[in-house]
């Protein structure tokens, strides 16, 4: 287990890094990723799904798109019912919230009190794996609300309360964190064969997750060196909150002559801007990332001007580089002192690659296979360049060139749709889960007070013969002082409650009334299943525009449609992952596995039999694709390009750092020259606003994985009737519903057919590099 700080550290370690606060490892909130390209293709059909009935719209379907496509919101004025923030009926006040937290850590501590003295009693030690889930959740609560809250709440009294509510409960959790105690209580229980065998696999994984979680943490190592490790941690988080700030500033401004400006292709922006230069005789200053820093990428035909442009953006000042390598050597340090390797082995024993060598042949794979097509494209541009230059032979291509030669096309459906609103998109995805799932989305009046905004809409999520199965709350518009980004929060996970023994935690006061209240609150007995479950409740932010009464319901981008998709396999693995355990509930799941149902739904879009859900009435069958996609040739290039960014991840996060000549730019510049296609820039050090080697240090390919992943299972299992109940049947039976209880390889292993991979060995890992080439090597997609 590790400190506050060292969990942050770590926070591309997943759902591995100390149980009782699981809640903060990045799937509690997952944001949508830098995109990979994915393929478009028009799925065959069978005569069964051209028979599928028309579907009207229903009174439900009619509901979400008034919901989300009307400025007031259909249902958010109609019930006077007050309560608190999610129904808690005390949160209706920030005070309320600090009150909440005060009560949970007295639980906590009475918890964690009896964990400790299991030793003395046998029928307690058979308890204990239960106990430190519970203990897990009960903080977890707690600090997920606040995180939410942090990031969501448009009143900045609330935001402050949550602030403090989550600081008070990590500095408890620092305490339990690296509790030789505790520790010493789950190594009776793991030496103990009459315990072991009386586990469930799910509750042995759970306890498997804890005993990995402290054997990383110091907790076997001398009191000094467990204190040199928590120094470490301390200095790593705030490193890395150094480091996102530094790669989120903006840079340097960038001198154009007016000169470089002549023969501009856009005729909008790069007109004013050479009007600009005329009227003023001076250069201008364009800022690295504007609007006319893109456009003069895109259109300036003169090579100087987007070479001054490239190297400003990816320019960094010798602190901002200082900045990244102490992180990544103080990363090594604390590798080392716990007896690994690297930060890289550390990180990934317990994901499904298991090892940096295993990424290395899966990144390996995918560069083998994925370089003809590149090199192919780069002669295309090449051609291109030489032609508009009128040179005698092929140039080179330039990092500043991409843009010019193949400018970025926006991404559009794979047929002509009429434009999408959210309602509409809302209720194409309630369809399609009917469908797969017998799971449809309901819209329920939320009582006063229960939301944090007026443009923060509840949804039920049910199940055609379970009932509700647990809650979404969708807040989607863009407004001041809210987290940018799309990002899915898990506030609550699923878990069994009904054998949680409370009584037995020991005398609790009425101080503790509200963290009672706010338990009980969450049980509910699902019909067709056995004992009482703790229902999901799970948070969708997104920033799109506001529907208004002058501007009408909000259409969105095709890459907004993805966006939401995309977030919606989140929650949907958050509302099926039913398991009796919160640690290894839904998204709680290694980090190079949480991506695959969220990357699978982004393929349901390559379907016109889906898209034709998005109809008012629907027929279930599929629309002719009209004509092809603009198939960009640069797709296998940024594909390489995003190998490359994996590959250096895993250097920086290798034994590299500690060598006392360590210097990220020139591993960059080697890796570039050695194995890219495109020539490294000197002058620039791209590293330093690379922000995912933070979150997701040594972990960059886990996105990579899940979409070569998600890309064969679309294929293999999907591809031919995406709406067919049986195939969605046995995904949710094979995968959904496991979470992180079950080895991830076996689940793909037995969802694919295909046994060779349940090792899960650098083999299966190998063959899975090769996936994504066959699924995606010349085809159109985003960006």
């Amino acid at each position: 287990m590790l400190s506050k700080a060292a969990r942050n550290a770590l926070k591309s370690s997943s759902k591995q890094i100390f149980r009782f606060q699981g809640c903060l490892h990045e799937n509690a909130r997952i944001p949508i990723h830098h995109s990979l390209p994915r393929p478009t293709r028009v799925p065959s059909r069978t005569a069964a799904t051209l028979a599928r009935p028309i579907i009207p719209a229903s009174p439900e379907d009619k509901t979400l798109v008034a919901l989300f496509d009307q400025p007031t919101g259909a249902l958010s004025l109609t019930n006077f019912n007050h309560t608190g923030l999610f129904g808690h009926p005390s949160l209706t006040h920030p005070r309320a919230l600090i009150s909440l937290a005060n009560a949970t850590l007295f639980r906590a501590q009475a918890l964690t009190d009896r964990i400790l003295r299991a030793a003395q009693s046998r029928d307690e030690l058979f308890k204990v794996v239960k106990n430190l889930d519970r203990l897990s959740d009960l903080l977890c609560g707690v600090i997920d609300l606040s995180e939410l809250v942090r990031n969501s709440h448009p009143d900045r009294q609330w935001v402050d309360a949550a602030n403090h509510a989550y600081e008070m409960l990590c500095e408890f959790m620092n305490v339990l964190n690296t509790h030789v105690g505790l520790y010493e209580v789950l190594k009776i229980v793991f030496t103990d064969p009459e315990i072991l065998k009386s586990l469930t696999p799910e509750a042995y994984q759970t306890a498997l997750i804890f005993w990995k979680d402290f054997e990383k943490s110091a907790i076997n190592l001398p009191p000094e060196t467990r204190e040199q490790f928590v120094r470490l941690s301390s200095e790593i988080i705030v490193l890395g909150r150094h480091f996102l700030r530094e790669a989120a500033t903006p840079r340097a401004p960038v001198a154009i002559k007016p000169s470089d400006l002549a023969g501009l292709k856009d005729q909008g922006m790069g007109v004013r801007l050479q009007l600009q230069a005329r009227f003023t005789q001076r250069d201008l200053l364009v800022y690295p990332g504007s609007l006319q820093a893109q456009m003069i990428m895109r259109s300036a035909p003169q090579e100087e001007p987007r070479r001054k442009v490239y190297i400003g953006s990816y320019s960094s000042t010798e602190e901002q580089i200082e900045i990244l390598e102490t992180l990544l050597r103080k990363r090594a340090e604390l590798a080392r002192l716990v007896g690994a390797e690297s930060f890289a082995h550390l990180s990934l024993d317990d994901k499904m690659a298991k090892s940096p060598e295993n990424v290395q042949t899966f990144l390996n794979a995918l560069m083998d296979h994925t370089r003809p097509a590149a090199l192919s494209a780069l002669n295309a541009l090449s051609l291109r360049k030489q032609a508009h230059l009128n040179l005698p032979s092929q140039p080179v291509i330039q990092a500043w060139d991409r843009d010019f030669y193949c400018p970025p096309e926006p991404p559009s459906p794979p047929i002509p749709l009429p434009p999408l609103t959210v309602g509409t998109v809302f209720m194409g995805l309630s369809r399609l889960f009917k469908h797969l799932y017998g799971i449809s989305l309901r819209p329920v009046h939320p009582q006063a007070g229960e939301v944090w905004h007026s443009n923060v809409h509840k949804l039920e999520v049910v199940d055609e013969e379970k009932g509700v199965i647990g809650w979404i709350y969708a807040d989607l518009f863009a407004r001041r002082g809210k987290a940018s980004g799309a990002a899915h929060y898990t506030v609550r996970c699923s878990r069994r409650t009904d054998d949680d023994d409370e009584m037995n935690d020991g005398p609790l006061g009425e101080e503790v009334r509200e963290s009672l209240e706010f338990e009980a609150m969450r049980r509910h007995r699902v019909p067709g299943q056995e004992g009482v479950y703790q229902l999901p409740l799970v948070v969708l932010l997104c920033e799109f525009a506001r529907p208004s009464a002058s501007r009408g319901a909000t259409v969105l981008e095709w890459h907004e449609v993805n966006t939401l998709f995309h977030e919606m396999g989140h929650a949907m693995h958050s509302m099926i992952g039913r398991t009796d355990y919160q640690n290894v509930s839904g998204t709680r799941c290694a980090t190079d596995f949480v991506e695959l149902p969220s990357i699978l739904m982004e393929h349901f879009l390559n379907s016109p039999t889906v898209l034709s859900l998005f109809s008012p009435t629907s027929t279930g069958t599929p629309q002719h694709q009209a004509g092809n996609h603009h198939v960009d040739p640069c797709h296998s290039i940024d594909t390489f390009q995003q190998f490359l960014l994996a590959a250096l991840d895993q250097l920086y996060h290798s034994s590299l750092p500690l060598s006392p000549d360590f210097d990220s730019s020139a591993i960059h510049a080697q890796l570039t020259n050695t194995q890219g296609l495109i020539p490294y820039v000197e002058g620039t050090s791209y590293q330093t606003q690379f922000s995912h080697l933070f979150g997701y240090g040594a972990t960059y390919y886990s996105y990579l994985l899940g979409r070569a992943i998600a890309s064969r299972v679309w294929g293999n299992v999907f591809r031919d009737d995406p709406l067919e109940r049986e195939v969605g049947e046995r995904y949710k039976r094979e995968v959904l519903r496991f979470g992180g209880g079950r080895d991830p390889w076996k689940m793909v292993a037995r969802l694919l057919g295909l046994p060779e991979l349940e090792n899960g060995d650098k083999e299966a890992i190998g063959v899975v590099g090769r996936w994504r080439l066959e699924d995606e090597v010349g085809m159109p997609g985003r960006h």
